[in-house]
């Protein structure tokens, strides 16, 4: 099947973007928790008399011009230094000068943290889902890691621009910024770039005699730097356009120029809107829940589908109640790309003992109790081989039982 040409769009944003700092606080705090836990012997769920049950979670985060506001659920017998993880992060960041309005030794932190309720509690602790849900999962053939083209390309846009930030090779960057890369397709597949678009907060000093434009030799840099080595050249043509910080000017940035609250950048943490979200954000949530764990399990389901070459593209969905163990529904989709047809896969899937979709199980197959979580605040959830769910161990047995 065939689909018909059209171009797409995905942004990206970097570590400095208000909403991700939120992000990477919250995870910050979950894996400081997660690595008492393993230092306890302590398990997520409580399955048996012997077992100790782990923490619970649910911390979000909200910045603002010199403050940084954490709240949310959190039942734990950790102790959090929160005012040095947070001020850590917001260092490494680099967020280390007064005068950005964001600085790690000078904000305001206030903590309005209280425990998980108990009633959520009694069907989480003998391994039910945390909550009601829908999880989506996708992988597609376009990259070499299964994801689509237009988000890999502006995460590794965003991450190029910190690295050149960081290094000192545009050392006039300041850590807020944004990608955007429209792709053409032509019969399904990726043909051109058609834009790339690149703001990234600076200072005062690439800034022209007008006082409301950058330079041009500072767009250059920028296109030299970040675009050219991370584009692959064959997708870039004598029509592509480049638009490098369009309003002009970028000088005030981070939290003191707009606000950053967890979970609000849920498509940038996914496939940039090329596929289907269930809604539920991921970072400071403990993977008991599902709406973290089982779209980390549909992703590592479809990806796997599409490693065994069973089809060019897959999307899985995922649904849970709160307190029951059995996912309600698992779907595969393949959009008319597979070599076999969709229910066969949809029974390797469910049938075939290869995963293990209990919320209990789920944390085991992927070994999700770990502090691994603020790694995964920025630059994607997906896509990136430093995560297990991005393991394609399970290609060759499904490739196998498909008789492939």
């Amino acid at each position: 099947m065939k689909d018909k040409t059209f171009t797409f769009t995905s942004e990206s944003v970097t570590e400095g973007h208000p909403d991700k700092v939120s992000d990477q606080i919250s995870d910050g705090i979950l894996d400081e928790i997660l690595k008492y836990d393993n230092e306890q012997g302590l398990t997520p769920y409580k399955l048996k008399e012997s077992d100790k049950r782990g923490s619970r979670v649910a911390c979000e985060t909200f910045v603002s011009t010199g403050l940084a506001l954490i709240g949310g659920e959190i039942t734990t017998g950790a102790y959090v230094d929160f005012q040095k993880t947070v001020r850590k992060i917001v260092r490494d960041i680099g967020y280390t000068d007064p005068t950005l309005g964001f600085e790690a030794d000078s904000l305001c932190l206030l903590n309005s943290l209280n425990e998980q309720s108990p009633d959520i509690a009694l069907g989480v602790d003998d391994g039910g889902a945390g909550d009601q849900g829908l999880m989506i999962g996708y992988a597609c053939k376009e990259t070499e890691e299964l994801m689509p083209l237009p988000i890999m390309l502006a995460h590794k846009l965003s991450l190029k621009l910190s690295e050149v930030r960081k290094d000192g090779t545009l050392g006039y960057l300041k850590p807020d910024g944004k990608s955007q890369v429209t792709v053409n397709y032509v019969d399904g597949k990726p043909e051109s770039i058609e834009t790339v678009v690149i703001s990234s907060q600076h200072d005062v000093s690439i800034v022209d005699s007008s006082g409301k434009h950058i330079t041009d030799e500072a767009k250059n840099d920028i296109i030299r730097e970040v675009i050219k080595p991370i584009v692959p050249a064959e997708l870039l043509t004598d029509d592509t356009k480049y638009l490098i910080n369009p309003t002009g000017r970028f000088v005030v940035g981070g939290p003191q120029s707009d606000t950053g609250v967890t979970g609000r950048k849920i498509i940038v943490d996914t496939y940039g809107g090329i596929a289907g979200h269930g809604g539920g954000a991921f970072s400071g949530k403990d993977p008991s829940k599902v709406d973290r764990s089982a779209t980390y399990a549909a992703r590592y389901i479809a990806k796997n589908i599409v490693a065994a070459g069973l089809a060019d593209k897959c999307t899985i969905q995922l649904a849970y109640a709160i307190g029951v163990k059995e996912p309600l529904n698992i779907m595969v989709y393949t959009n008319g790309t597979s070599v076999i047809p969709d229910e066969e896969i949809e029974k390797l899937v469910t049938e075939g003992g290869i995963f293990d979709l209990h919320p209990a199980g789920i944390v085991e197959m992927l070994n999700l109790w770990q502090p691994i979580y603020k790694k995964t605040a920025s630059y994607g959830h997906f896509g990136r081989e430093i995560f297990p769910w991005e393991k394609t161990d399970k290609a060759d047995i499904l490739k196998e039982k498909a008789g492939r």
